[in-house]
């Protein structure tokens, strides 16, 4: 009778190669089809193309920054699920003192409402 260690191996057999060593020549490396670079000519894939433009610049005023600054703060409470007008007056509503500024640039309306996370998560 077999032992089980040797049907394993049998059952299992490992196929070796030779192994390859690449041309001493120089290799010349393409780029990837879908190179993730700024300013390249070659079309991102979709995946990182989100809300219109691409992923990889950081095309955003000062408002915008201080915005996404109030969507990490933890301290008004969670932020998916609702606009940040609403996240505002939730915190405001619950005396948690969100910055009147964020709350002037929100009801001002010039500003995009979702939060950092919408879409994304």
């Amino acid at each position: 009778m077999a032992t089980a260690s040797n049907d394993m191996k049998n059952f299992y057999r490992q196929r070796k190669t030779g192994i390859s060593k690449p041309s001493s020549s120089k290799s010349k490396k393409k780029s990837p089809k879908n190179a993730a670079a700024i300013g390249s000519d070659i079309t991102q894939p979709k995946a990182l193309i989100s809300h219109g433009a691409p992923d990889l610049k950081d095309d955003y005023d000062k408002d915008e920054q201080v915005l996404r600054q109030f969507d990490m703060n933890m301290s008004y409470g969670p932020c998916i699920g609702m606009t940040r007008l609403g996240r505002w007056e939730r915190a405001n509503r619950l005396g948690m003192n969100p910055p009147r500024e964020i709350g002037c640039l929100l009801k001002d309306g010039k500003v995009n409402s979702d939060c950092l996370w919408d879409g994304r998560v």
